[in-house]
């Protein structure tokens, strides 16, 4: 049910009137600085510079301020905000008290919900689900089937994608990447002299693009790293990162991760 222009007021503070109108679909208010398509329909409240178009709905308390843009068949609605230059658009729903702000974007099916945040430059999409106190920001980007939630963050230019689940009091930040498995906590990350190292599933490690198995890690990191142009030092570096990633999946999640180590307590490798 849209408000009155007093009622508008007395949530926004004085205004002038012929600056506002009521849109023809949905009877929401609009700032005469807004464009807003016939198709779309609001409820709401759409402000400043922002674009609404296609067949986007705002409704509830929702507002769109600032540059945003909702468009497709996007749905912002409860007390939800979008503003600054942040983008919704495809079939994603932004939802309760959940903020998208600055240059963030939140497309495909994904939904924003609870009390969540999604800002800076980052990137949101699939059928992914940010819920409940989560944040994504900065470069982030949360793809696929990935859930956020509890009091989770996801910062830096992390990647969280496939089937992972972050939630709790987990962080995933800097370079991490994350592609499975759940997390109550913050996965390792380690940053090396060449790139960045993540436990990014329960049995799995990642240095760079590359991505095994500890065991594989154990047969084969010699070669992957000459492979991959690592200098003899690079190499035994990574060799000690390693083996301290497969000790701490080893303390996290069983025997399955363990490692073999030489006499002097090295990483052991066949090549």
């Amino acid at each position: 049910m849209s408000i009155t222009f007093k009622e508008l007021q007395a949530k926004l503070g004085p205004l002038v009137c012929g600056e506002w109108h009521q849109h023809s679909k949905g009877g929401g208010w609009v700032q005469n600085t807004a464009h807003v398509d016939a198709t779309a329909t609001i409820e709401g409240l759409v402000s400043g510079d922002a674009w609404v178009f296609g067949d986007a709905w705002v409704s509830g308390n929702a507002e769109v301020s600032g540059n945003a843009q909702v468009s497709g068949n996007a749905r912002v609605f409860g007390d939800a905000w979008v503003s600054g230059n942040a983008e919704v658009s495809g079939n994603a729903q932004v939802s309760g008290n959940a903020r998208v702000f600055g240059g963030a974007w939140v497309s495909s099916n994904a939904e924003v919900s609870g009390n969540a945040r999604v800002y800076g430059d980052a990137r949101v999409f699939g059928n992914v689900r940010v819920s409940g106190d989560a944040w994504v920001f900065g470069d982030a980007l949360v793809a696929g089937n990935a859930q956020v939630s509890g009091n989770a963050w996801v910062s830096g230019d992390a990647l969280v994608s496939g089937n992972a689940q972050v939630f709790g009091n987990a962080r995933v930040s800097g370079d991490a990447q994350v592609f499975g498995d759940a997390w109550t906590f913050s996965p390792l990350f380690i940053s090396g002299t060449k790139h960045g190292v993540t436990t990014c599933t329960h049995t799995e490690i990642q240095i760079g693009c590359q991505r095994y198995s500890v065991a594989q890690w154990q047969a084969h990191y010699k070669s992957i790293g000459k492979a991959q142009g690592y200098t003899p030092d690079q190499i035994a570096e990574y060799g000690m990162i390693l083996a301290l990633c497969a000790d701490w999946l080893k303390a996290k999640f069983g025997t399955k991760n363990v490692s073999i180590r030489d006499a002097k307590g090295r990483f052991k490798a066949k090549s």
